[in-house]
């Protein structure tokens, strides 16, 4: 059976990732650059008037449903009106690395909240989905407003921004990052200056940095090793708290030479960043 809705779920880069302060809860305080990637996973919906209830067509390995992010938008988009839904199944096509910084997660569940919002007919207008998008995780916000944007606070209040749509060389190492690791270590920046305005990569783009890259190196020697490889053709940097890592060029052609000389072991993939989310556009498609 054909889904009702195939919906795309893109990636995003954090273009930098600064640690500007620590709040009294323990959360970090950030400033950041998201920019969506023209790649990701697909989710499709389809409707089942026959059965109630939210599920997925196949769960996610090591993810219990109640704990997937998919069903917790699911479920938090039900909550929001008191007449019973049209039960939904859900297929995932995960083509994102878990793990990887690039934001799979956030995003599936901003393309759940926005999908389920049309096939359901909710009329919720992006301030509330992407309240909704809060209480799942930090990064939710930006994939259901979508568009690039400079964040701030813990990546959720938002500032539209319009940073070149070069081309990007995206590796993933052979490991997977603990973020929780990462922001408690000892040795992590945690009081870089803040900047006043969301910056487009205009002049000196090596002021930006991602301040969990340096202790990212340290613990994980597969990362270490593939942002030096990296590094030999331009700017490398890690996206998030990682493991992924990425190049930017300004052609297609150019990421395309960089990838096929890629060391063996490594995976990735080659996209064009875009400053108005797939998803979205896909959307506007369906208006």
């Amino acid at each position: 059976m054909m889904p009702d809705l195939i919906l795309p779920s893109p990636a995003k880069l954090n273009l930098f990732l600064h640690i500007v302060g620590r709040r009294p809860d323990g959360y970090h305080e950030l400033q950041t650059l998201f920019q969506f990637l023209d790649y990701g996973d697909e989710l499709g919906f389809t409707l089942t008037p026959e059965r109630p209830g939210v599920r997925l067509a196949e769960p996610l390995a090591g993810v219990p449903d109640t704990d997937n992010l998919v069903i917790r938008a699911a479920h938090a988009l039900m909550g929001q009106v008191s007449a019973p839904l049209t039960g939904v199944t859900i297929h995932v096509r995960k083509r994102l690395p878990m793990g990887g910084g690039l934001g799979g997660g956030s995003s599936n569940a901003a393309t759940t909240l926005l999908g389920l919002n049309h096939l359901w007919q909710l009329g919720l207008n992006l301030d509330e989905l992407a309240d909704l998008g809060l209480s799942l995780g930090a990064d939710v916000p930006v994939f259901v407003r979508g568009h690039a944007a400079f964040g701030e606070g813990v990546g959720e209040k938002l500032t539209e921004a319009h940073p070149p749509e070069d081309w990007f060389v995206i590796l993933k190492p052979a490991c997977n990052i603990n973020t929780g690791k990462i922001f408690s270590e000892q040795g992590l920046t945690r009081n870089t200056p803040r900047i006043k305005i969301a910056p487009a990569f205009e002049g000196d783009a090596s002021r930006y940095r991602n301040d969990c890259e340096d202790v990212v190196r340290k613990l994980y020697p597969e990362v270490n090793q593939s942002l030096d490889w990296l590094s030999q053709f331009g700017p490398a940097r890690l996206t998030g708290t990682g493991a992924c890592i990425f190049g930017r060029f300004p052609t297609e052609s150019a990421a395309r030479i960089i990838w096929e000389s890629k060391p063996s072991g490594v995976t990735g993939f080659v996209a064009k960043g875009v400053n108005i989310s797939p998803l979205h556009k896909k959307l506007t498609e369906l208006e």
